[in-house]
């Protein structure tokens, strides 16, 4: 039985942070539970940012994204806007902005940052924006509401994401991209092909293989000379583990920056546990460590957290889902594939009807699908306005299923009868 007296922090006020709470709960936890953030705001959802929060759908007040969790009937006590500056693991303090705060269970659930270019501080230097919280929005937001032209730097999901909403609000949008092709470094170039022709249909202009030299005040200029005007520029080239005041704790980071968590996320320090975009996790399914930067990764992995801390046997070992809405496609990913994996085409994007609600008339609807081996494993599913694709898909990922490729080729093959 849990003891009373006892006292989980989780720093990190994000859907991470909040859902390992709420399960400590629901699995039974009866001690103290203390989510510690650095924003003011009260916890609230991210996706609804590039989306809804942009357009102006969602109250750029917070209202319309607050995480709907009753925190005072949970016994949940909330300290924000203390940003966390360090760990003393041997005294079991986590030190913050506001002073230190003891913990018997600490989780590190901090998430992930923008990452930056060279001279360009978002909101420091005027008219560069990222897009990873609330404020981050309402910066942005007033340049679409104006009907403001827009430079985004970086073709990746985010990217792709905001110059949907800059391109529906009547903005003038430019991506760029040092890559030659969209979503470098997820999808392969074969796969992201069809994708190229979205922009050009939305009114964006792409320019890949081009690399940013500096941005300023108005705009970017690129590595041939080129100077792109604009009135915001969004930094949209990646995302890292916000671990930096981690230093010096002894709490081990991997090369890529995140908290080096084992299979039941435990972080090597007495009592600390990490989950969420800061947390890389050895999965015995893929046979590598993953670093997961999607809302699936945050919703299911506070589960295992809890367990542990309650003493309860859990691994985390899940197949990684996300999604993206972009340029009115729904696009969603489950699996994990690997050079070498066999890429099988299910459908064709220039004629393949789509599934998706409100697709509109001619919508184009396809699905990729990876398989490993000689026996033909399914590893992954990509699917653009599929939706029946991925949920089958994903179940067969899931159980490690052997497929036939030949009816996997097949869209009029549900995929759960392509099973061998």
């Amino acid at each position: 039985m849990t003891d009373v007296t006892e006292r989980t922090v989780v720093v990190g006020a994000g859907l991470a942070g909040v859902q390992t709470a709420v399960a400590l709960r629901e699995a039974g936890w009866r001690g103290r539970v203390t989510l510690v953030g650095a924003e003011p705001h009260r916890p609230y959802d991210r996706p609804p940012l590039s989306k809804d929060v942009l357009l102006g759908e969602a109250d750029p007040a917070g209202k319309g994204v607050d995480l709907d969790v009753d925190f005072v009937g949970l016994d949940i006590e909330l300290l924000l806007g203390r940003a966390a500056t360090g760990v003393r693991t041997a005294d079991r303090l986590l030190q913050t902005e506001a002073g230190p705060v003891r913990y018997d269970h600490l989780v590190l659930a901090t998430g992930a940052e923008a990452v930056t270019l060279p001279g360009a501080v978002p909101g420091a230097t005027p008219g560069v924006h990222v897009l990873r919280t609330l404020d981050d929005a309402r910066r942005l937001k007033p340049v679409l509401d104006a009907g403001g032209s827009l430079v985004a730097v970086g073709a990746g999901w985010i990217g792709a994401e905001v110059a949907t909403a800059a391109r529906a609000a009547g903005c003038r949008v430019t991506v760029v991209e040092a890559a030659e092709q969209v979503l470098p470094g997820s999808l392969p170039g074969a796969v992201t092909e069809p994708m190229r022709r979205w922009y050009a249909a939305a009114g964006v202009e792409l320019r890949t293989g081009q690399r940013v030299a500096a941005v300023r005040d108005g705009g970017v200029e690129l590595a041939d000379g080129t100077v792109l005007t604009a009135d915001a520029v969004l930094l949209g080239v990646g995302s890292r583990p916000a671990t930096a005041w981690l230093e010096g704790s002894g709490i081990e980071l991997a090369p890529d920056g995140s908290v080096r968590a084992d299979a039941t996320l435990r972080a090597g320090a007495p009592g600390v546990y990490a989950v969420g975009d800061c947390a890389s996790f050895p999965s015995r399914r893929y046979g590598r460590r993953l670093l997961v930067h999607h809302w699936d990764n945050a919703l299911a992995g506070p589960r295992v957290v809890a367990a542990a801390i309650l003493g309860q046997e859990a691994t985390y070992d899940p197949v990684p889902y996300f999604w993206s809405e972009q340029f009115g496609r729904h696009v969603q990913y489950a699996g994990h594939h690997a050079p070498g994996d066999t890429l099988v085409w299910r459908g064709d994007p220039e004629d393949a009807p789509g599934e998706a609600a409100g697709a509109g008339a001619g919508r184009q609807g396809w699905s990729v699908c990876w398989v490993r081996g000689p026996e033909e494993v399914l590893v992954a599913v990509l699917a653009v306005d599929r939706p029946r694709d991925l949920a089958q898909g994903r179940r067969l990922v899931e159980r490690g299923a052997a497929v036939d490729p030949a009816r996997v080729s097949d869209p009029a093959v549900p995929l759960k009868a392509a099973v061998r």
